[in-house]
């Protein structure tokens, strides 16, 4: 079968290698020169199932005006006349209850943790590599409200099985030894033992080699014009290249997904969130971290990858805006300064912006269409990196007639309109 991909970050990319790996033919379009040159180029670097959990929760509105208050706000909104940012909005608010955020949290762990384990074995089956490491997440909580807060949180993991440590200060600098000189400043930690880390960009770039490998046709420098429908079915996507057809598509392009999809009457709630990222070059590794700390005061990740920092983090509310800003570096630059003050060259950093594709419930738009041979991967937030082996694995069981080792039914867009 014929699987046209549209999109080559890290979802595209995966989703590519195992519909190879299934015996399918498959071509991947994409406007960039190469894969992983947009949101996935620089993100966090975390792949962290423990921590998968919806931004919309109990307390969140009251939380969001307090953290636009603050000098290093987590949270920027750019006042626009946008319907679809106001729509989506709303729609979070609407999911900021405790029901609502077990069950989209429910959600987002049963993928995540399923990718986590299907890395793991692509790890072992190809020996690819991208600086990973495996020593877990650790969040750092700056006060006892938060570290009492981790309640609701715990009880989900506990439901699936996930691996989980509440630390005090002496416990967590038994994993992350170089905060002993900035220990006064955090009260304790929640460890995710079965957490990882990894350049999404150099696993991307790799993994599109291994693709290549197996037959995959990348077409880069390709402009997507539209997608043309009969009523019933997809009959092939216009490009500046001409019009590609196929016998199955796979939308997957983020942020952008809803542009394409709409002219044929599919609506999706995926927003762009931007977030920021700095690459720090390691100056003494002793002072750097050993895995990926995560800020809980300022929602800022700092991971360890390779000789490099990075650090992501930030939530802006800015439509496609891809401009750089000054004030959103110095948030990142105060808090890698102020966990590891001696770890890293800050003012040698890379700062990066890229479009985080949001959904209103925080999971993921993975699965079928009203059009049979249509599929959407899109959606997925920060956690990209975290969920696209469980997201490739899927799609190819899906593609292929086979039943996903998972649950997915409720991971797809129908569940907006229920």
């Amino acid at each position: 079968m014929h699987v046209l991909i549209l999109g080559s970050g890290v979802i595209g990319t995966t989703m590519a290698y195992y519909l190879a790996r299934a015996g399918h033919q498959v071509t991947v379009i994409d406007r960039q020169p190469g894969p992983a040159l947009e949101t996935s180029y620089a993100n966090a670097g975390e792949v962290s199932p423990g921590y998968s959990a919806p931004w919309a929760g109990p307390g969140v509105p009251v939380k969001a005006i307090k953290w636009m208050l603050m000098q290093h706000s987590p949270l920027v909104i750019k006042p626009m006349l946008d319907p679809a940012m106001w729509r989506w909005g709303f729609s979070m608010l609407r999911n900021c209850t405790e029901h609502r955020y077990k069950l989209n949290k429910s959600r987002m762990v049963r993928l995540a943790e399923y990718s986590r384990d299907c890395l793991r074995e692509l790890r072992a089956d190809t020996g690819i590599a991208y600086d990973e490491r495996t020593r877990g997440t650790l969040q750092l909580f700056r006060t006892q409200k938060q570290l009492d807060g981790v309640g609701k949180d715990t009880e989900i993991l506990r439901e699936y099985g996930v691996p989980f440590q509440v630390l005090d200060r002496d416990g967590y600098l038994e994993y992350e030894p170089a905060l002993a000189e900035v220990r006064e400043k955090f009260v304790g930690a929640l460890r995710l033992p079965g957490d990882e880390t990894g350049d999404c960009f150099k696993f991307t770039q790799n993994l599109a080699k291994l693709a290549e490998d197996l037959g995959v046709d990348f077409r880069f420098g390709t402009t997507i014009r539209g997608i043309d429908g009969d009523g019933e079915q997809i009959t092939g996507v216009r490009t500046d290249a001409g019009t590609l057809t196929a016998d199955r598509y796979i939308l997957a392009l983020g942020s952008y997904s809803p542009q394409l999809l709409k002219p044929l009457g599919i609506d999706i709630p995926v927003y762009p969130v931007k977030g920021f990222s700095l690459t720090v070059p390691i100056s003494d590794a002793a002072k750097a971290p050993e895995s990926t700390i995560m800020d809980e005061t300022h929602k800022v990740a700092v991971t360890r990858l390779g000789d490099r920092i990075r650090v992501g983090g930030t939530a802006q509310l800015s439509g496609y805006d891809l401009n750089l800003n000054a004030s959103r570096r110095k948030t990142l630059e105060f808090v890698v300064s102020d966990l590891f003050p001696k770890g890293g060259d800050v003012a040698g950093a890379e700062f990066w912006t890229g479009l985080r594709p949001m959904t209103p419930d925080g999971t993921p738009i993975v699965g079928k269409t009203r059009y049979p041979n249509l599929f959407l991967s899109t959606g997925h937030g920060t956690l990209g990196w975290t969920m696209a082996a469980g997201t490739g694995r899927v799609m190819a069981d899906l593609i292929s007639g086979r039943p996903p080792e998972i649950d997915i039914e409720d991971l797809g867009v129908a569940r907006y309109h229920a």
